[in-house]
Order: C-alpha cells, then sequence, then structure tokens
C-alpha cells in the first residue's frame, strides 16, 4: 500500500511551516484545511489533536503535532530528502530545531504579549532574556549557508519561519545575519510553493467572507 500523507491546517497559522516542509520533502500529500471556530474544534479533529489547534500531520496511522515535531519526523520518515544530517551529526540540527521551539519562541511571545519578567527571575523563565536568545540565534545563522552548514534540514524550515515571521511582523529586529538568512529561505523554490499555495487559499477566504 502506497503512503498516505495528509496536513491539518489553517492558512493563517503556522500550519504555513508544515506545509513548506512538506514541499520540502516533496512526497504527495493532502491537504485538510479547518477554520477555527468550527472544524479545528469538532470531535473528528479533537481526535486527532485534543488542543484543537494546527498543525497536525496524519501519515499513514501516525499522528504528529507540534511544527518542530513534524519538521524533525517528516525528515526521518523520507531520508531521501536528505533534510536531517547523518545521526552521529546531528548536534547543532537537534541543538537548534529545539533551541527555536522552546526559548525562542517562549521569548518572542512573551515580547508579543507584553510580559514583562520580575528583576532577577530571569533564570526561572528558562530563556534567560529576549535579547540573550536573539544573541544566541543570531550567533546561529552567522558565518555558515545554513544551520547545519553547507547542508540545509528540517531544521533551517523551523529555524527558519521563525526568523522569516520575526521580521515580517516585526517581533524580530531586523539584524543582518537574521535578514541574509531570511533572503536565502526565501529564495528556496518549496518556500515559494508554500507561500503560493497558502497565498491562494488566504485570498479564497478573504473572498468568501
Amino acid at each position: 500500500m502506497p503512503d498516505t500523507l495528509t496536513l491539518y491546517t489553517n492558512p493563517m497559522s503556522r500550519g504555513q511551516i508544515a506545509r513548506w516542509m512538506l514541499e520540502e520533502v516533496g512526497s504527495p500529500y493532502g491537504t485538510v484545511v479547518l477554520d477555527y471556530a468550527t472544524t479545528m474544534k469538532a470531535p473528528d479533529y479533537l481526535a486527532i489533536n485534543p488542543m484543537g489547534k494546527v498543525p497536525a500531520i496524519v501519515h499513514n496511522s501516525t499522528i504528529v503535532t507540534e511544527c518542530a515535531a513534524i519538521c524533525a519526523y517528516l525528515a526521518d520518515a523520507f531520508p531521501a530528502a536528505n533534510l536531517a544530517p547523518p545521526p552521529q551529526a546531528r548536534g547543532a540540527y537537534y541543538r537548534w530545531l529545539f533551541f527555536a521551539a522552546g526559548p525562542v519562541e517562549a521569548a518572542i511571545t512573551n515580547k508579543a504579549m507584553g510580559f514583562v519578567l520580575p528583576e532577577g527571575r530571569e533564570r526561572s523563565a528558562g530563556y534567560g532574556s529576549l535579547e540573550t536568545v536573539l544573541d544566541t540565534l543570531e550567533q546561529a545563522v552567522s558565518g555558515t549557508t545554513w544551520i547545519c552548514g553547507d547542508q540545509f534540514t528540517a531544521a533551517d524550515v523551523y529555524v527558519g519561519s521563525q526568523i522569516d515571521w520575526g521580521l515580517a511582523f516585526g517581533t524580530m529586529p531586523e539584524r543582518p545575519a537574521f535578514t541574509a538568512y531570511a533572503e536565502r529561505l526565501r529564495a528556496r523554490p518549496a518556500y515559494q510553493r508554500q507561500k503560493d499555495i497558502d497565498g491562494a487559499l488566504i485570498a479564497a477566504m478573504q473572498k468568501q467572507a
């Protein structure tokens, strides 16, 4: 039996990250577009993701949620796409993939929501401070083409999405290393296909509204 692969998403969501990863993988997949107020909270989808949020993928009988996990899973499930380093060379790959899913996501979200850490409590937050997170992220994307050197990987999809969105929405400063990295990402055909697909879905949804 051939593989079945389905993306559950909304084009105005982090589902764009999962779609970009799927486009990099290059394997055929189906798409189910969900509405925030209705189908995303319906029993059928809650059986896939009890959080009632997107994205999620179903690969044969395997359910994966959370964007970083989706990126890592797809890289392993489709090794021919060459989106993960060999297991013995995955230090930077895992480090930056989960750094973006943890400290970067938390620090940027807290800033966007106006949360201010009490003075002296930085260690308790896990990420320390936003400035430390940004300095560390800047170092990660400086000096090499991609996070793992010359090889583009699933870590670049996830880390790159954080930076790309941060620059687009003004939640991340336009440091030269960030903008140069984002420009390299935006030149990738899979990135451009994702933007075209989700852009068309957004336009159709706005036309119906």
